[in-house]
């Protein structure tokens, strides 16, 4: 697919990126940022004080008299104030749930605020009665101070999508008829040449037209050791150059360059919601419903048993800030949040959410064997010829002439041959690409075919060796529709393939490789790495059939494929990865895209999608349950033997427990190594 240039300055796309991670936060703090809350937060906590000294309660438990003319009233004046500019965010969420009918927790802080100042004020101005301002004020201190943490933890978990947004240099040295010109990325077009010294940043993605140098791109794909580039190499923009300098086209700027996609693609998977924050979001506002409820019941219960209006309110406002879900609220978007950033620093892009949580439900894997279990370097091993009209230098000189024209690992290993010989590769005509078969195209006047078994099985086409006899992967070659000989290739499995099936098998994973090769290449891959099952010579559109028939039989079905050919199996599977290096990162039917084409992070990643789901439910019980205890303790069951809560106390507990589960959260990180 070709894209459109479309210019994006470093300095636009971070606000767009900030802006985009306001939208995605917590709506219910009312816009406010975490300054914001600091900010009244101090300012709170200071004019807490002489509310605390002024106020009567606290005099007689701290056993001391401070009394002037008019002291109640200056008391009402700082509390007043405190409940105003420190309630603020509270009081404009609750007027915002009311107005967008969406009753949450924000309504839950700002009713118990405005109940506990009105009756003291009412206290105030002759009302019988204890006044409740002191607790007002502390409550509103620990609420800032709890939304601050949490905003705090919420940027810090996305922090790391503008690191990324930052590695991108605003200048570039740009070549143009021999002169170099500094100017902004921004202005760059689809074509320019951009120099690139040594040690600096990588300005844009393109192509390598002059120049060597080893590329350190961990901070895009994970790979930890710097890549060798030289000419017609891919680089990405963003990535560090080493010590020499490299000559680059242009092939991506702005929204389309690979960092951008990038960013997107996880701003994308922290925004969409999953079943798992469905659910917890239902729970938050069926949690907000109880606590107002229950709030009210308590209030009435103490009331009929006699007791004061004072002592019943209090109860009343203690069940509502304690049972407030906050960190309900919390309990899953700081764990995707963390997910998604971390996964990005390790080439792993979720676009698919729930697809990822799913991973834990995953009982069969699909490995595509080339390029990922194995480095897809395949090198020509064996030509041989089965026509006497054909020597194999001759045979080599056909077939490259129509493999010149693609960019397979098997066109690039019969290229290296040519090269590596001395032979003149001919011009070819009328090229075609056969998909999952092969390539066709005329040179020197003769029809020529380069294909594979699935070619010959499909044309009922036999020839005299047989398939036991190959050992490698195996291309045919046919001059005139008549097959003149064949070539096999050799591909070396990654050494990272091992640990990543020994992994999968640990986690109860069964694990199946699927090829087009015949099935004596497929069973020694398969022995070699010690895997459950092979699928052999399967051509592209019986994937898809080979997926449906696992999911018939209870299967939950993990597919890897390069995201294009692969892309019905993808769609098909119930949880697709496309895995491909460089900038390919448009596999759009994929619910999940590594950077790498490396095994290993592919069981990995599935350990990593069961740990986030883990750290939900652990998250969503400790937020949700701890309520069945503090509830009643709020609402006075333990009064008669003494034990009470008071609403400041039941703010410092509601906290705690979003402080653990904002921390249950960061805990995630050590999840991906």
């Amino acid at each position: 697919m070709e894209h459109q240039p479309s210019p994006v300055s470093h300095e636009d796309h971070q606000k767009e990126s900030h802006s985009n991670h306001a939208e995605s936060g917590h709506d219910k703090h009312a816009g406010h940022n975490v300054a914001d809350f600091w900010k009244r937060f101090v300012i709170c906590t200071l004019v807490s004080f002489p509310v605390l000294a002024l106020s009567p309660m606290m005099q007689h438990w701290l056993g001391f008299e401070f009394t002037f003319v008019g002291d109640k009233f200056v008391l009402a004046l700082l509390s007043t104030f405190i409940f105003i500019y420190g309630g603020y965010p509270f009081l404009k969420g609750l007027y915002d749930e009311v107005k967008d009918n969406d009753i949450g927790m924000m309504t839950l802080i700002g009713v118990a605020i405005t109940v506990a100042w009105a009756y003291s004020v009412a206290i105030t101005f002759g009302l019988t009665g204890m006044d409740f301002y002191w607790e007002m004020a502390t409550l509103i201190d620990i609420m800032l101070i709890g939304h601050y943490f949490e905003m705090k933890s919420v940027m810090g978990a996305s922090r790391s999508l503008e690191l990324l947004v930052k590695m991108m240099p605003s200048t570039a040295h740009h070549l143009m008829d021999g002169h170099i010109h500094d100017m902004p990325v921004s202005s760059l077009k689809i074509g320019d040449m951009v120099l690139v010294k040594p040690g600096e940043k990588i300005p844009v993605d393109g192509m390598v037209t002059d120049g060597q140098s080893h590329v350190d791109e961990s901070m895009l794909t994970g790979e930890s050791k710097p890549v060798k580039k030289e000419k017609g190499n891919k680089v990405i923009g963003g990535a560090l150059n080493g010590n020499g300098s490299l000559t680059i086209q242009v092939v991506s700027t702005g929204k389309d360059s690979f960092l951008n996609k990038v960013v997107k693609l996880v701003e994308d998977a922290q925004k969409v919601k999953s079943k798992t924050q469905n659910f917890a979001d239902r729970a938050a506002k069926v949690l907000t419903f109880i606590a107002l409820v229950g709030g009210g019941i308590t209030l009435f219960v103490w009331l009929l048993l006699g007791f004061p209006f004072v002592f019943a309110l209090e109860r009343m406002v203690t069940v509502m800030v304690i049972s407030c879900p906050h960190a309900l609220g919390l309990a899953v978007p700081l764990v995707v949040a963390i997910s998604t950033s971390l996964s990005a620093q390790k080439g792993l892009l979720i676009r698919n959410r729930t697809a990822f949580e799913n991973a834990r439900l995953i009982t069969t894997i699909i490995f595509d064997k080339t390029g990922t279990l194995t480095k897809g370097s395949h090198e020509l091993q064996e030509v041989k010829v089965l026509n006497p009209k054909f020597d194999e230098k001759g045979l080599l000189r056909l077939a490259s002439g129509v493999e010149q024209n693609s960019e397979h690992y098997i066109a690039a290993g019969f290229l290296r041959k040519v090269k590596e010989l001395n032979i003149q590769i001919p011009p070819s005509e009328n090229f075609n690409y056969l998909p999952g078969k092969g390539l066709e195209g005329t040179v020197e006047g003769k029809e020529i075919k380069v294909v594979g078994p699935a070619y010959l099985k499909e044309e009922k086409i036999s020839i005299t060796e047989t398939k036991e006899e190959i050992t490698g992967t195996v291309v045919y070659i046919l001059v005139n529709k008549e097959v003149a000989g064949y070539f096999t290739f050799s591909d070396q499995l990654r050494e990272s393939s091992f640990e990543a099936i020994q992994i999968l098998k640990e986690a109860g994973i069964k694990n199946l490789l699927l090829t087009g090769d015949n099935e004596k290449v497929a069973k020694k891959v398969s022995d070699e790495l010690k895997m459950d099952g092979f699928l052999a010579n399967v051509l592209p559109h019986e994937k898809l059939e080979k997926v449906k028939a696992l999911q018939q039989k209870g299967e939950f079905v993990a597919m890897t494929g390069d995201g294009v050919n692969d892309a019905p199996a993808l769609a098909q599977a119930d949880v697709g990865i496309a895995v491909g290096s460089g900038t390919d990162v448009a596999a759009e039917t994929a619910d999940i895209i590594l950077v790498n084409s490396d095994p290993k992070d592919i069981a990995n990643l599935i350990l990593f999608g069961k740990a986030t789901y883990t750290k939900m439910i652990q998250n969503l019980w400790w937020a949700a349950g701890y309520n069945i205890i503090a509830i009643p303790l709020a609402a006075g069951v333990l009064y008669k033997w003494g034990f009470m809560l008071s609403p400041a106390i039941g703010a410092v507990l509601m906290s705690l427990s979003t402080i653990v589960v904002a921390i249950n959260a960061q805990l995630l990180k050590s999840k991906l190594s």
